[in-house]
């Protein structure tokens, strides 16, 4: 297919095009990125294929996440064999049949995927598909918003995997040891007083002060991906790695683990930049997805194989699971013990109480219920939004 002259409605349909797929993959583009873009093309014109691709991306691209998937839709999208005889002059589309790159990711696979036709049928609520464009609906949005992931249609899943990307979870923050000049504080800076002193003739006209630093808590996760959790762990995984990014941009550490009948460790996975790439690599390294539930288990060999990475007793520990544990209730409750003793805050994220009349009535609930600092709900979109403000809530008991 030829790109188009710049004058011509042919430039303007295929970026269109490129648009809709880039919507495909999770990346916003409205009608006025598709404009600014067919605007940086006519300047940079169409003959260097990284100019080009420069352009596209500075006007449609505003998440940093999104530009990875947008490289290789690029990429993928579109073709030209004659590299040196004018790079983007006739632009081809993927042939069908054509070989797949290497590891692409899913949210590329999914854009380039060819859309089926589907049989004729009344659309129900449950497998109707909905896409985040113009035509999503306040209503449908805000339903989607408050629909249990365990609930959810396939397509509503790939939706609300997109949805909690944007997320965001500050870690919280507490007064550091270490002290630095600031207007409020207990102590003087008696060096600064002085030096100030010296410019008013001796004279002392304000004390200066010591203020302690203030400096974000280390986190540490157990997402439980027993068969109970199935349809919670992935979207779980996808919202913390998402939310929790800048504690990797501020040297915060961040340590992540699942747990179903035994304990994988997924920090390395979590230290990739992209969420999809992270999924790809969880899903590899877990062995043990959608088995049993033995958190104990899990938690003693936390504590005999990773007991560092609790930072003295300033970690926050967030478990994520609906706490139907098959294991020894004592074994659970001592080894959570032991781990409370050595976290700031223990945290039970709990997708279970979509319920109204939940109780952790439960053996192994009844125990991580009476250990935990506090239980929240993380089974919608909505939850996972209030979930900052509902910790730093509990952060301040």
């Amino acid at each position: 297919m030829q790109l188009g002259d710049a004058r011509t409605g042919k430039l303007a349909g295929n970026i269109a095009a490129f648009g809709r797929t880039l919507r495909r993959a999770g990346v916003p583009v409205d009608a006025a990125r598709i404009g600014m873009a067919q605007q940086a093309l006519q300047l940079v014109g169409l003959e260097r294929r990284h100019d080009v691709s420069a352009a596209l991306e500075a006007v449609l691209i505003g998440r940093e996440q999104d530009r990875a998937v947008f490289r290789e839709l690029f990429d993928a999208f579109f073709r030209d064999p004659e590299i040196a005889n004018k790079l983007l002059a006739q632009m081809l589309p993927r042939a069908e049949g054509q070989a797949e790159p290497p590891r692409q990711r899913p949210r590329v696979r999914e854009a380039l995927a060819p859309r089926m036709p589907q049989p004729l049928q009344p659309p129900s609520a449950s497998d109707k598909e909905i896409d985040l464009d113009a035509a999503m609906t306040a209503s449908e949005l805000r339903r989607i918003r408050h629909a249990d992931f365990n609930q959810l249609s396939a397509s509503e899943y790939l939706l609300v995997e997109r949805l909690v990307r944007d997320i965001r979870l500050p870690l919280p923050e507490v007064a550091a040891r270490r002290v630095r000049a600031g207007t409020r504080g207990a102590r003087v800076h008696w060096a600064r007083t002085l030096r100030s002193a010296a410019h008013t003739g001796g004279e002392i006209m304000a004390l200066r002060r010591l203020q302690r630093r203030r400096q974000r808590l280390p986190l540490l996760v157990l997402v439980d991906v027993s068969g109970s959790m199935e349809r919670y762990a992935r979207l779980l995984l996808a919202f913390l790695h998402a939310a929790t990014r800048e504690a990797r941009h501020q040297r915060v550490r961040r340590d992540v683990f699942a747990f179903g009948t035994q304990l994988t460790d997924l920090t390395p996975a979590f230290r990739l930049a992209d969420t999809d790439a992270m999924l790809d690599a969880t899903s590899g390294a877990i062995e043990d997805f959608a088995g049993g539930t033995r958190l104990g288990d899990s938690l003693a060999t936390l504590r005999q194989r990773h007991a560092r990475r609790l930072t003295g007793r300033r970690t926050l520990v967030l478990i994520v699971s609906d706490g139907l544990d098959t294991g020894e209730p004592e074994d659970l409750a001592r080894e959570l013990h032991w781990l409370k003793r050595h976290s700031r805050r223990l945290l039970w994220l709990n997708p279970l109480l979509r319920f109204d009349a939940y109780t952790p009535s439960a053996r192994g609930a009844a125990v991580l219920h009476a250990a935990a600092d506090g239980m929240l709900a993380v089974h919608n979109v909505s939850k996972l939004q209030d979930l900052a403000a509902a910790i730093a809530a509990i952060m301040k008991r």
